[in-house]
């Protein structure tokens, strides 16, 4: 009896025969900012501007090489992730290198990219006048970056430093220095002439020598003839193993003033009419 008293106070209780009951439910999404928390806990993750790949153009785009030495294109991207570097060449469209891989049969070109760095330098070593074009440094971004670079290439040449025409005194030291703009292959030998022969260093005239010096920014040849003569004018040739020569022509004087011969004595006439013109005309003006 105690027992059916106890069951009807529960059941009423409970609401008499109704059992209350939770139903499952769809887990709520909250938005914010146009994407729900379930997205981003589902790993998506919005792209930041900086994050995405970009070049640093800290580097000449404009580069000029010598023929045989080593051109270098230097390209720079930051945050590249997992996107793929390379080089085209532009005339032909083609794939040079991809990430640090060659593409090429011509064993001449490779990129250098030291670990965890942003460079991506494109190699050309033994530059060839044919190598000279646009190449363009291309990330796989959709749509693909690209910054292009212009490679000059010019002729190994000689420059002999100062004037085409050199004055030297009787007796002084004639000196020529020559400098050959190659620096990866440096000229086996630079070899002088005077006129159409070499400079004999041995020869018994005696007082002639040479000087070369080989460092990174090229090769210098030095000739100095001392106690010059008469017979030392002419022209002088400096004649690299690998490079285009250059000359000048050397003037020994024998008390001559160097403005006489380069005008053929008359450069005191010229100076003296236009003196007596000037004084002329302002006489003219006074009046």
């Amino acid at each position: 009896m105690t027992s059916m008293k106890f069951f009807r106070v529960i059941l009423a209780l409970l609401g008499g025969t109704h059992v209350l009951c939770s139903q499952p439910s769809a887990s709520p999404t909250v938005k914010t900012g146009g994407s729900s928390i379930a997205s981003v806990v589902a790993g998506s993750k919005p792209t930041r501007s900086w994050d995405k790949p970009q070049f640093d153009d800290i580097a000449p785009r404009n580069v000029t090489a010598i023929v045989g030495q080593t051109a270098e294109l230097n390209c720079y991207v930051k945050h590249p992730g997992d996107r793929v570097i390379s080089w085209i060449r532009k005339r032909d469209l083609h794939i040079l290198t991809s990430s640090t891989l060659a593409y090429t049969g011509d064993a001449r070109f490779s990129v250098k990219h030291p670990e965890s760095s942003d460079e991506w330098t494109l190699r050309i070593e033994y530059v060839q006048p044919r190598d000279a074009g646009v190449y363009e440094c291309q990330v796989n971004t959709e749509p693909k970056m690209n910054l292009a670079f212009m490679l000059k290439v010019e002729a190994a040449q000689a420059t002999i430093l100062g004037p085409e025409d050199v004055y030297v005194k009787k007796g002084s030291t004639i000196s020529l220095t020559c400098e050959v703009n190659v620096r990866s292959t440096p000229p086996s030998s630079v070899s002088w002439h005077h006129g159409g022969a070499v400079v004999d260093f041995d020869s018994p005239r005696g007082g002639v020598s040479l000087e070369t010096e080989k460092t990174d920014t090229g090769t210098t040849s030095r000739l100095l003839v001392t106690q010059a003569r008469l017979t030392d004018s002419g022209n002088y040739t400096c004649i690299p193993s690998n490079a285009n020569p250059a000359s000048v022509m050397v003037h020994v004087l024998n008390g001559e003033h160097p403005a006489a011969m380069q005008h053929g004595g008359s450069c005191g006439v010229a100076p003296t009419i236009l003196l007596a013109s000037i004084t002329l005309i302002i006489a003219n003006l006074l009046r």
